[in-house]
């Protein structure tokens, strides 16, 4: 089980100082016992050495599940305090922004955890229990990842756009290359620069890029090197990146991965945010299937529920314009005149409608008709609708899904690069000050 996947760094774990108080316990005197302190300051608030031990702990336990060797201890706490920092500088923007997360999109998104783990809420809550994690803590966690999630998808919304030219050049490339059509799973590590280092500092970078590639080349794992060296967001899973298509890589490392086989390393590769190392894990041919779904042209009537008209008035009028187009009124001319729904100017006509494209309970009404059948009346979320069915057919969308494969490629390649970048910014645009403890 993967629960633990699902957590961020800072779920609740013993604290160093306290497991170290506690194999004393039995010998106790009255020697001064550490007590916590700041460790940074970002912005208005502080992290602290608890906090630092909380998250060092839970990080060392992952790791090993993982199987993954620990770094060497100060490595790995500078890496997780760099980790907070920014974390804690997006939970600021995001409160700046007022961005937030209801109590029912959290619920909605642990029964999802849940689901994907094949437990009951109640089986959940006893893994979380036996992994040592609090209900309370773990539900503040994941509402703080949801809203670290937004706060990048606002920023990527603003900022990325695919066009259709691009699109096109994408589809072309894939049906003239002989790679084109080739999927990736990398493992990957980033060491980020930004535009207030100077050159020292930026060949410092280089230089710790170049440290983790002889790392590499001496035999240790991606993993263990990723978890000590990578500022990547997943550098402490490994590194380990979904498939891809080998469009959305871009041509910078696309022309490096062509050529490679499972298990070769890149060497390391400059981009605007940063130096690269890639590690090929595995590579297949993209299939590009044919999809043929069924699809109806429909007209409907909608009645809405609101303050000033009850469900019964609501059901009430949507009778009596169901026993008028039965006497033989026509359709299209009562959407115009009575209907409450944006089509109502078109006679009420929705187009072609493809599963999905409607909420369930109207798609289930209108699939049941026969093309000129008219339903009874359809109770939505919306109100009560009257749905008639014009056609359906069997329509081939390949080439729309194909085009929208390509948007998503060529999104995903923009969004990791802005992303990078606007982390940076906020990092670089943030008052951050280490406290360094006397000693």
């Amino acid at each position: 089980m993967k629960i633990s996947s699902f957590m961020t760094l800072g779920l609740l774990a013993a604290s160093m100082m306290t497991d170290i108080a506690a194999q004393n316990a039995d010998a106790y005197d009255h020697r001064i016992r550490p007590i916590d302190h700041i460790v940074a300051v970002v912005n208005e608030e502080v992290i602290t050495q608890q906090e630092i031990n909380e998250v060092l702990q839970n990080t060392m336990r992952q790791l090993q599940r993982q199987g993954t060797q620990l770094p060497r201890m100060e490595v790995l706490e500078n890496q997780l305090l760099e980790r907070m920092i920014l974390k804690r500088i997006q939970l600021q923007r995001a409160k700046e922004l007022g961005l937030s997360v209801s109590d029912g999109d959290l619920d909605q998104t642990i029964r999802k955890i849940a689901e994907d783990n094949n437990l009951s809420m109640e089986g959940f809550r006893q893994a979380l229990a036996q992994e040592g994690t609090d209900l309370r803590i773990f539900r503040e966690e994941i509402r703080e990842e949801i809203l670290m999630v937004r706060l990048k998808e606002q920023e990527v919304n603003s900022r990325v756009n695919v066009t259709e030219s691009e699109i096109d050049n994408f589809l072309h490339t894939q049906q003239t290359s002989s790679i084109g059509n080739e999927e990736y799973r990398l493992a990957h590590i980033l060491v980020q620069v930004s535009e207030q280092m100077d050159e020292n500092q930026i060949e410092a970078r280089r230089e710790r890029a170049e440290a983790a590639l002889e790392n590499l080349l001496q035999g240790k794992s991606f993993a263990q090197v990723s978890a000590e060296f990578s500022d990547a967001p997943n550098a402490m899973e490994g590194g380990e990146l979904d498939w891809r298509p080998i469009g959305q890589m871009g041509p910078l490392f696309g022309e490096l991965l062509v050529s490679m086989q499972p298990g070769d390393v890149t060497p390391v590769v400059r981009s605007p945010v940063g130096f690269h190392i890639l590690k090929l894990l595995e590579r297949r041919q993209q299939e590009m299937p044919v999809v043929i779904i069924d699809q109806t042209h429909a007209q409907h009537i909608l009645i809405k529920i609101s303050e000033l008209t009850s469900e019964d008035d609501a059901y009430r009028q949507i009778m009596q314009i169901k026993a008028r187009i039965d006497r033989g009124a026509d359709f299209s001319e009562m959407a115009k005149s009575h209907s409450e729904d944006a089509s109502a100017t078109s006679g009420g006509d929705l187009g072609w409608i493809s599963p999905g494209d409607t909420v369930p309970d109207f798609e289930q009404a209108m699939r049941r008709l026969l093309p000129g059948q008219i339903s009874g009346p359809v109770r939505t979320p919306f109100g009560w609708h009257l749905i008639k069915v014009i056609e359906h057919r069997s329509q081939d969308i390949s080439e729309q899904q194909h085009r929208e494969a390509a948007r998503r490629a060529i999104h995903g390649r923009k969004a990791e690069a802005v992303i990078q970048e606007w982390l940076q910014q906020l990092k670089d645009q943030a008052y951050i000050e280490y406290k360094v403890e006397d000693s």
